[in-house]
């Protein structure tokens, strides 16, 4: 709701064939003109939960990015596209990090010059998080990471949707519903494909299944052979990779956000005052990727959210280009000591909107 008159983008598709045979697919969307600082920057996007790049928020960001002269590059989720088959028994799951990390290689390759924007959006924040902190290598050419409305601990995050403040177990029931439709719109290729770990019996708790806890438990943790749903948030929660991260990161949270529990905000907040690259800004309003501004029936198409993330990304291109070179990308491991003598310690922003 509110997202009325969505742009329509023209870009490339790009299929991948990943190492256990899956097929992965992202989509490529050249800017419209030039960076303000005449460099070519591309925003590598890692969209919410079974989304991709057909969707109205994904539609609307890249959009205002290519307008301000970056190239976009979106990547759908395995298994989310509903034309697209699955090649391999598995499909997207909370934190597997392998189709990003393929897209992002794909992109450096293509473009030799590019500088990256990691950006992620909900659940795609914890991926782009985890997949930047396990490996320095991860963070060459990455000027800057942001991430809005993600819950940074998947355990967490599953046991407070149990809860009926701000009808959290409602919203469990919807998400689980759209996530049981799109396995099994898929229920062929995971049943017939060879190697698969999903049954009959498996399918049969998922028909059963009302909250997405069950769901991870049934099937969402059998594709990469968790032994338990315990073990399968610790691993792919991007809490354990975080502190990794050297470069510049900014993390956005609402908290009238109705899936992200405010318990869960203590995470982001306690990283921006201990670690001097990151930033984190909490706005009273904005729902969950909503932050819409002008009327209540028909509010802007574009949000603050599209607004605030190209802001960042420009201001990080600035100061990018007038720092020492030798920290620029190719030595992303000073960015820290950088940032302690230019920026100063408290790197909390609560913001009224």
């Amino acid at each position: 709701m509110g997202r009325v008159n969505t742009p329509t983008l023209s870009g490339t598709r790009k299929f991948l064939l990943m190492p256990d045979g899956a097929t992965a697919t992202f989509d490529l969307f050249e800017a419209l003109g030039d960076h303000s600082t005449g460099d070519d920057v591309t925003m590598v996007i890692c969209p919410g939960i079974g989304n991709h790049s057909e969707k109205n928020y994904i539609r609307t960001f890249v959009d205002h990015s290519q307008r301000r002269g970056y190239r976009c590059a979106v990547l759908n989720h395995l298994g989310a596209l509903p034309n697209v088959e699955l090649t391999s028994p598995r499909m997207f799951t909370y934190g597997c990090t392998w189709e990003y990390a393929a897209m992002v290689a794909h992109v450096k390759r293509a473009f030799p010059q590019t500088l990256l924007v990691a950006v992620g959006f909900s659940l795609g924040g914890n991926i782009v998080c985890k997949f930047l902190g396990e490996s320095p290598s991860n963070q060459d050419r990455v000027l800057c990471c942001v991430t809005v409305c993600q819950g940074y601990n998947a355990h967490r995050v599953q046991e407070t949707f149990f809860q009926w403040d701000r009808c959290r177990r409602l919203y469990n029931f919807v998400l689980a519903a759209r996530m049981k439709k799109l396995i099994l719109s898929h229920r062929s290729s995971l049943l017939g494909l060879t190697s698969s770990n999903i049954g009959e019996l498996e399918l049969s708790r998922l028909h059963a299944a009302t909250s997405l806890m069950q769901i991870d438990d049934s099937i969402m943790r059998k594709f990469h052979g968790y032994s338990s749903l315990k073990e399968y948030y610790e691993k792919e929660s991007c809490m354990n990779y975080i502190h990794n991260v050297a470069v510049p990161m900014f993390l956005i949270n609402s908290l009238d956000d109705p899936l992200i529990h405010q318990s869960l905000l203590e995470i982001p907040r306690a990283l921006a005052e201990t670690m001097p690259n990151v930033t984190f800004a909490l706005t009273q309003h904005g729902g969950h990727l909503g932050f819409f501004e002008g009327a209540m029936l028909f509010p802007q198409p574009l949000t603050w959210m599209d607004k605030v993330v190209v802001q960042y990304a420009d201001a990080i291109c600035h100061w990018d280009k007038i720092r020492p070179a030798c920290q620029r990308s190719g030595g992303r491991q000073d960015v820290s000591a950088c940032l302690k003598r230019t920026r100063g310690t408290d790197r909390s922003l609560e913001t009224e909107r």
